[in-house]
């Protein structure tokens, strides 16, 4: 019985031990954003916290805006992006004029 209250207290300081030594991870200072234009504020706002403006320009150049509106119907659906209703059209608009098709 000893054995085992011994065990128990070993396993009980190691893990205090192991869970006490917090790591921290340094990430890179950002670097991209996204292009100049109409509607950047909106993408700056409702993309960016989720993800890096170069996500976006690393999509393949001049996709039409059903491409792009269903990217953004993806990250909210898919992905719960809390991008207000009223904000899918800007932003939308936005990603078709400056790396879309244009139209």
């Amino acid at each position: 019985m000893t054995r085992t209250i011994l065990l128990c207290l070993a396993l009980g300081l190691t893990t205090v031990a192991i869970s006490s030594r917090a790591e921290t991870i340094q990430l890179p200072p950002e670097t991209a954003t996204f292009k100049a234009g109409p509607g950047v504020e909106v993408a700056n706002a409702q993309c960016l916290v989720c993800h890096s403006a170069e996500y976006v320009a690393i999509q393949s150049p001049n996709r039409p805006r059903s491409y792009w509106q269903g990217v953004v119907m993806k990250m909210k659906k898919t992905f719960g992006a809390q991008i207000p209703d009223d904000q899918i059209d800007p932003v939308v608009n936005y990603l078709v004029k400056t790396y879309g098709d244009g139209k």
